[in-house]
């Protein structure tokens, strides 16, 4: 009886045991299926292309076999290649996997993760890519940076926006720049702010652009609401901000200006404002809109008050338009009324690096390391006053770093030419071929072939000199 009990009992046990392993299989896949996103396809294009035109090479030169062989490897190999290249986000961890960046973590022997809790800064470009009607198509890329690990999401689908809302409410503010905090407040679907937009009378491009320009360059300030409603200004501000996201300029200025008339603006509408008057006048190369925008960034400096954020937001802004001595003035002018803060002690670092004042460079993120909250900001700070120092103390280290610099700079206006020539290159083939002389087709093939290959050269150059020099490699060679 025992026995049978010990049996009957041991079978249960195992049962539950086999229950609790699949539910937490079943979460592990849940969390590993959190979000992924394909990865730019910028390099693969291009060697699926240099790859596509040696092949081309060899059955021009008569060599059938081999380019038939080196062009159906071409056209099978690298689109399995990008296709399986992905970022995967598991709810702690952001992984590049695929058989590519699994080979090169061998090869090089480099992170392919990184941890939310590790990450230093996140960085969002905007690139405008085409013009559609009324409507501007953005391309956003966003890059997370930590530990020496780089991962880079590109925008081109709802997989980026998903991920995006999903992953960016995670990370801390102080690590985002304010483009990545605007994605993730911002980023809405088409056709959920086609609902928005709709539901609160926003007329169509068609309707507006006739008058959205006038209304612009009024020379009367329409901007100090008389009315107030809070919440109606509200509303459209983020409806305006969600426009702007999108492309819908002319949309999200009317959005802007009626938010500013329902209720008297306050600094931080001011500056979202002002940062679409900068988007509209890049679009429509109209400098007296840009001017416009910028007499509103000086309104929304005077309208901060003792906001310590809205006043380092106000200068990122003007760093990122290029006017570094304006930015310095609001960094400096926020730690004389505020107190020092770490994202004004950042801006003034990077103010001073611009105009070449190491001393103040270290000052400054030394104070911005004590004023960290995080430990990923810390080490951060930490590793770029050991850096700042070096160059500061060392002058070996320095002219190497210089020369590291300048050199990056070269291969990289090396690589435009290489692909200027390689754009040369090809229309001579192709009248070669026409006119049916050989010599010129030579030529063509000649100078593309090339161009093509330092191309390429100068593509790895430039991914081998993004990286500083390690002080433990001019300790071994002093050795």
């Amino acid at each position: 009886m025992d026995s049978v009990y010990f049996t009957v009992n041991t079978e249960t046990q195992n049962n539950e045991r086999q229950a609790v392993k699949v539910t937490a299989d079943s979460l592990n896949d849940e969390k590993r299926s959190i979000g992924s996103l394909r990865v730019g396809t910028a390099a693969y294009f291009g060697a699926f292309f240099v790859f596509s035109f040696a092949s081309a090479f060899l059955l021009y030169l008569d060599h059938e076999t081999s380019g038939f062989i080196l062009l159906l490897l071409t056209w099978i190999i690298i689109p399995v290649l990008a296709a399986t290249d992905r970022v995967r986000f598991d709810g702690k961890r952001l992984v590049r996997d695929g058989i590519a960046p699994r080979v090169w973590r061998i090869l090089n022997r480099s992170r392919y993760w990184l941890r939310l809790s590790d990450i230093e800064q996140v960085d969002t470009q905007m690139v405008r890519s085409l013009r559609r009607g009324g409507r501007v198509m953005y391309r956003y890329s966003t890059t997370f940076r930590g530990k020496g690990t780089v991962i880079t999401l590109t925008s081109g689908g709802e997989s980026y926006r998903r991920l995006i809302k999903k992953l960016l409410p995670l990370i801390p503010t102080e690590v985002m720049d304010g483009r990545s905090l605007e994605l993730r407040d911002y980023l809405l679907t088409l056709s959920d702010l086609r609902v928005k937009t709709k539901s609160n009378d926003l007329p169509s491009f068609d309707v507006l652009e006739s008058s959205i320009r006038k209304r612009l360059l009024r020379r009367k300030n329409d901007i100090d609401g008389k009315s107030s409603d809070p919440e109606k200004a509200s509303n459209l501000r983020r409806l305006a901000n969600e426009l702007r996201l999108s492309g819908s300029l002319p949309q999200s200025l009317e959005a802007f200006r009626r938010a500013a008339l329902a209720a008297p603006p306050d600094g931080w509408l001011l500056l979202e404002f002002s940062r679409c008057l900068q988007a509209f006048a890049a679009v429509e190369r109209d400098d007296r809109v840009f001017r416009r925008s910028q007499a509103m960034m000086r309104l929304a400096e005077r309208r901060a008050g003792m906001d310590a954020d809205l006043l380092a937001r106000i200068g990122e802004t003007y760093v990122q338009i290029g006017d570094w001595r304006r930015a310095a003035r609001v960094f400096r002018h926020s730690t004389e009324i505020v107190g020092e803060t770490f994202l004004a002690l950042r801006g003034l670092a990077e103010v001073a690096l611009r105009e070449g004042k190491i001393a103040h460079v270290i000052h400054n993120f030394a104070a911005a390391n004590r004023l960290a909250t995080l430990p990923s900001l810390r080490r951060w700070t930490r590793g770029e006053v050991e850096y700042f120092t070096r160059i500061n103390s060392d002058d070996e280290y320095m002219e190497l770093e210089v020369s590291r610099v300048n050199l990056y700079d070269s291969v990289d206006r090396w690589q435009r030419r290489f692909f200027l020539a390689a754009i040369i290159g090809f229309p001579t083939i192709l009248i070669g071929l026409l006119i049916d002389v050989t010599t010129i087709t030579n030529i063509g093939w000649t100078v593309s072939l090339f161009a093509l290959a330092g191309w390429m050269l100068t593509g790895f150059g430039k991914r081998m000199l993004e990286r500083r020099i390690p002080f433990e490699a001019l300790s071994t060679d002093d050795n």
